[in-house]
């Protein structure tokens, strides 16, 4: 009898801990968020740390979050008061469309609120033949400027997102082309508002945004809306929070605007955000003789009350060390993975034999 309760004493405590293990991997596996989404990512954009992705690499259809590209190459590339006549080829487009008729003569800033509010296939293709001769020169024009930009997973063969077969991107390029296009105030305000009335700019009809975005989360200042059938429906967003832009990308989202809001939400909640110089970075972490010879650059991070470690790389130079050449590296890791990465350099001349004795680097 007494060896019984033994053993029944014994199987209750390992029952007890593969109890307690259950519940530890179930909160564990909580704390990773999932959406249903195929891809998908956030970034805060002065910086580009990513807060949050789910295969976000992927190379897939993008439908209209192509226009953002558009958008930008136009502001880029043009003068917003240039008129534009729409063509047969653009009136006739398939898809969505602000309903531009043939012959008619519209200001490249219209055509960009049209384009952007209304999603209009047939604004796309004005502005292609406008700044680039034809879709195919327009084409051309995308992909040299996606790749000036650091997009080299992407391809773009129409203005408007059309499947086509060589048309494509991932939700990684996508947040990094927003980022880029979010410096830009024309772009800011077009997609940021919710209508504009036709006397504002002399525009030949008002116009209203079909980004719900707007509508549903406070903060929201963007971007852009997406579907085909090869694409599914897809949305990029960018939500402020804390004074800082978040970019959020989901692509082939059947949820998107509840996706996107549980994304935000999740990152609202668990991270904070410091704006930082490298000096100051480098002084908090006990170091003020590196801290003294760093230039001090403004950096933005954001970080979890948890989790989140620091380290300092210190390169050996071989060479002297001239004013703004890289010295070494500030990293921030959560739960050991990178999450970025900033560069650190020197503000001013020092020979590679007195930085090595300064540092006590072997």
């Amino acid at each position: 009898m007494e060896k019984l309760k033994k053993y029944m004493s014994f199987i209750f405590i390992l029952c007890l801990i593969f109890n307690m293990i259950s519940i530890q991997a179930f909160a564990s596996n909580n704390d990773k968020l999932k959406v249903s989404a195929r891809n998908a990512i956030a970034i805060e954009k002065e910086s580009g740390q990513i807060l949050f992705e789910q295969n976000a690499y992927e190379v897939v259809p993008m439908a209209s979050t192509t226009k953002i590209l558009t958008a930008l190459v136009a502001i880029k590339n043009s003068d917003l008061d240039k008129v534009f006549e729409v063509s047969k080829n653009a009136a006739a487009v398939r898809g969505s469309k602000v309903g531009y008729k043939a012959e008619e003569k519209i200001t490249l800033r219209e055509l960009l609120y049209g384009l952007m509010y209304r999603s209009g296939n047939d604004a796309a293709i004005t502005i292609a033949e406008g700044i680039g001769g034809s879709v195919e020169g327009f084409s051309d024009i995308m992909n040299h400027f996606a790749k000036s930009i650091g997009i080299i997973d992407s391809h773009f063969q129409t203005p408007h997102g059309l499947d086509k077969e060589e048309h494509y991107s991932s939700a990684y390029d996508l947040a990094i082309l927003t980022s880029k296009a979010m410096e830009y105030d024309v772009f800011r305000e077009i997609v940021g508002t919710k209508e504009i009335k036709k006397e504002k700019y002399n525009f030949t009809r008002d116009y209203n945004n079909i980004n719900k975005i707007l509508w549903k989360i406070p903060g929201a200042n963007g971007v852009k809306t997406g579907y085909t059938g090869g694409a599914g429906k897809c949305l990029v967003s960018s939500v402020n929070c804390d004074s800082k832009d978040i970019i959020i990308v989901v692509l082939n989202c059947p949820d998107r605007w509840n996706q996107t809001e549980k994304i935000f939400n999740y990152i609202k909640d668990r991270y904070a955000f410091n704006s930082d110089t490298t000096k100051q970075l480098v002084l908090g972490e006990g170091n003020p003789v590196l801290g003294s010879l760093v230039k001090d650059e403004r950096v933005i991070n954001a970080f979890t009350q948890d989790g989140t470690q620091y380290e300092i790389d210190v390169f050996k130079p071989y060479l002297d060390i001239k004013e703004g050449e890289i010295i070494g590296a500030f990293k921030v890791q959560e739960n050991n993975i990178k999450k970025m990465e900033h560069p650190l350099t020197s503000y001013k001349e020092i020979t590679s034999v007195d930085f090595i004795n300064i540092l006590g680097i072997q």
